[in-house]
């Protein structure tokens, strides 16, 4: 693998910690600072919505000004939002939270363009283990992630937290350092122009392998999104476990997210994408089926590894299938949009979650992404059907 995609492996083991981070602490601090228990997961849920507002921007600029520039940008947001959220914690406000998770969100926007930039740093045969590759980052992020979020925790502390994040910053700014001197900016390709290229949109929508690829990834992140958000809640408020028990299943969740790309990649070539989405469909199942029967540790740890499983390999498959349905020209507008419909879906699953959760109960939550599990397979089928047509009318 190029230089560069090693460089990003490591800036994204550091820079995506913010999100394991929010999503361990959001909610429990959340609980201690909001006026109302049924606004407990709103920071997780901001973080995704800072995330999509920030989409837009991120590919604006990186078209124009290429990725280095706006990756040492969205590191700097992140140490931003861990000293936002460290006074937060000083002043004991949940507004000031709140803001710390959308600025937190702003660099995770330019955090998952990371993958987009290893593709283009190798052959398109390779674009596949390119992309996972990037992703065994969050390995580090998932454990990293929720240690960090546990300093400063009790109930005795006067500023429950408030070291957290400011650790948080520190390890962003040690992200920032990494980009800084290891990414090499040579032989990127920027826009000297503003006028437009390639297709419209909606000609490049009208593929189905489009929507296949993009509803596999949004599909996949906002089921994700959803049972992620309400665990730790769930757990520790519901089912009465203690909060050391829901560090190690976010923990262990999170690791299974990415743990399977040491061969998601090479899988995208050996066995095919649509297999590889069509197994991150049925560990889906298989999570809610485990989650809605039971809340014992083994049944949450159980339920989230398939959770996190399913999710790589749907993100994966997703994000290797996407570049097959435009050009050069096109590659920012597609990826900008595929993102929006991603984190936007994960926005709005994560901000439902604690209402939900609190008006239906776990075992009906899990229950309620079934549809979205259906909606998938359909526009997989769709996308097969055409593509075994063209075959047919080609031979």
């Amino acid at each position: 693998m190029p230089f560069n995609v090693w460089v990003l492996v490591a800036a994204q083991a550091l820079a995506m910690c913010t999100a394991p981070f929010i999503v361990f602490i959001g909610s429990i601090q959340g609980r201690l600072l909001a006026s109302a228990p049924e606004y407990a997961t709103l920071p997780v849920g901001l973080v995704v919505v800072g995330t999509v507002l920030a989409i837009k921007p991120a590919t604006w600029l990186m078209e124009r000004l290429g990725r280095k520039r706006v990756m040492l940008l969205g590191a700097s947001m992140g140490m931003l939002a861990g000293i936002l959220g460290a006074l937060a914690s000083r002043l004991g406000q949940f507004p000031l939270l709140c803001l710390a998770a959308v600025v937190g969100g702003t660099g995770l926007a330019v955090v998952h363009q990371y993958r987009f930039a290893a593709m283009e740093s190798v052959p398109d045969n390779m674009a596949g283990s390119a992309a996972a590759r990037v992703l065994l980052g969050g390995l580090v992020a998932a454990w990293l992630g929720p240690e960090i979020a546990a300093f400063g925790n009790g109930a005795g502390a006067d500023h429950p937290f408030l070291t957290s994040w400011l650790v948080l910053a520190g390890v962003q700014f040690a992200a920032l350092v990494i980009l800084g001197v290891g990414y090499r900016a040579k032989g990127e390709r920027v826009r000297e122009t503003h006028a437009g290229g390639g297709r419209p949109l909606r000609e490049i929508l009208a593929n189905p392998l489009v929507w296949a690829a993009i509803s596999s990834a949004a599909i996949g992140y906002a089921v994700m999104s959803f049972i992620m958000t309400a665990t730790p809640l769930s757990m520790t408020e519901m089912a009465g476990h203690d909060l050391d028990d829901a560090k190690r299943v976010i923990q262990l969740h999170i690791m299974a997210m990415y743990l399977p790309s040491l061969i998601s990649g090479w899988l995208t070539r050996v066995v095919g994408i649509p297999l590889m989405m069509a197994t991150g469909l049925l560990a889906y199942l298989g999570c809610v089926v485990l989650a809605a029967n039971g809340v014992s540790f083994h049944h949450y740890l159980s339920a989230l590894l398939l959770l996190g499983v399913g999710w790589n390999f749907l993100f994966v498959g997703g994000t290797t299938l996407l570049p097959r349905g435009y050009t050069d020209a096109e590659r920012f507008r597609v990826q900008g949009l595929n993102d929006i419909f991603v984190f936007g879906a994960q926005a709005t699953a994560a901000l439902s979650a604690g209402v939900i959760l609190s008006w239906l109960g776990w075992s009906a939550l899990v229950m309620i992404v079934m549809p979205f599990l259906v909606i998938q397979a359909v526009l997989m089928v769709l996308w097969l059907t055409r593509r075994e047509a063209a075959v047919g009318e080609s031979s």
